[in-house]
């Protein structure tokens, strides 16, 4: 049994505490939060932090298997840029894949993430995520803008479902993004997705998708040359919304992942969707694109916002707070209590695990982090800042 404190508890399921006490059992199942007003008394055995204690974060996108392009693809190409190198080095690189894979997942563990979202491709991440105390939920993502190719695409996903289970691993088919998914193959995701408890998607996360899908033009456009057959009209959708309503599974909850590029108007017409969640990955998306999502837009809207890293293929770190610290500076009217819920609570919801994770409340499991070097007095975060886990 430990008795942990710090100068601030921010537990996710009520007020933010002053040196409360948690008392937790030796597998991590929060017994007890004790309020002590900001005095704990001398308890010999409370392990005392000058720091906050959030819980356990949560990662609603990454693409694990990716890690091993860390720093190989330029910054600040756009999209299609991103896109024509990745598929110009993803298969031509030497390099332990699985070793890169590894490192990541234990450097996601030790700074406290306890959930993860995680798209695969292909099976390279089943044997770590087997031997992980990282729980895994995997999305096994579907995507090939060639019609005439949509049967295959979808039975190499179901070949990887299978490997999958021999694994005895939690997953998911889902569809990558609006843009590289015909409306063929959308059908046959939907078909073989019709029990998902979790779907996500790639969401306006450039403009020049908005030009491709509505009139095949654009950068993008360009970039989809080289995998199309000459003279080919992509059978795409016919917007963003109906892929998102029409398209895509109804069943679970549904994670649309950057939003960049998202307008109130969207926003409005896909309330209609229940649990759905919008997927935050800052740092990403100035990577790439150089542009964050209208965050404000999406918390007046009452969106549920939850937060990724997306990969190192397109990120400098798999890091949640890095994540927030980027939302802090850019959007400093967000508190950091707000910023923890999306990171945690809202992350648990969006994943269907809010029965262990996502709150410091007795008889959860959530994973204790502690955030130090942060500005303690204003409780906001610091460049300094960083977080290492406790629990």
């Amino acid at each position: 049994m430990r008795l942990v404190s710090a100068q601030y508890v921010i537990t996710c399921c009520g007020p933010v505490l002053k040196r409360p006490v948690i008392t937790a059992d030796d597998d991590g199942t929060i017994i007890s939060i004790e309020d002590t007003g900001g005095d704990p008394g001398e308890k010999a055995i409370t392990e005392f932090y000058n720091g906050i204690i959030v819980p356990g974060f949560i990662n609603c996108h990454c693409h694990l298997e990716l890690s091993y392009l860390h720093k190989k693809i330029s910054p600040s190409t756009g999209l299609h840029g991103f896109l024509y190198e990745l598929d110009r080095i993803r298969y031509n690189i030497a390099g332990d894949e699985e070793k890169s894979a590894r490192k990541s997942d234990k450097s996601m563990y030790d700074e406290g993430v306890v959930l993860c979202a995680d798209i695969c491709n292909s099976s390279l991440t089943f044997q770590l995520k087997k031997e992980s105390p990282v729980r895994y939920i995997n999305l096994i993502e579907v995507f090939g803008i060639d019609h005439n190719k949509a049967q295959q695409r979808i039975e190499n996903a179901l070949l990887l479902a299978e490997t999958a289970e021999q694994y005895s691993l939690k997953y998911n088919i889902t569809p990558h993004s609006v843009y590289s998914v015909p409306v063929t193959l959308f059908r046959l995701i939907k078909k073989h997705s019709l029990n998902n408890t979790l779907t996500s998607i790639h969401f306006l996360e450039s403009e020049g998708e908005i030009s491709f899908i509505e009139s095949h033009s654009g950068p993008l456009f360009e970039v989809y040359r080289n995998f199309i057959p000459a003279g080919m009209t992509p059978l795409t959708v016919k917007d963003h919304i109906s892929a998102v309503l029409d398209e895509i599974t109804a069943s679970g909850h549904l994670i649309l992942v950057h939003n960049t590029f998202i307008e109130r108007e969207h926003i409005r017409a896909l309330k209609k969707r229940e649990n759905l969640h919008y997927c935050l990955c800052p740092n990403s998306n100035l990577y790439i694109e150089g542009k964050l999502p209208p965050v404000e837009l999406l918390a007046e809207e009452n969106c549920s916002i939850v937060i990724g890293t997306d990969s190192l293929s397109s990120n400098y770190e798999l890091s949640i707070l890095s994540e927030i610290k980027t939302l802090s500076v850019n959007f400093p009217s967000l508190s950091l209590e707000t910023l923890i819920k999306w990171a945690t609570l809202n992350g648990a919801a969006a994943l269907s695990e809010s029965e262990w994770a996502g709150s410091i409340e007795p008889g959860k499991k959530p994973g204790l982090v502690l955030i130090e070097n942060a500005d303690l007095q204003n409780l906001k975060l610091l460049p300094e800042s960083r977080a290492r886990r406790l629990l």
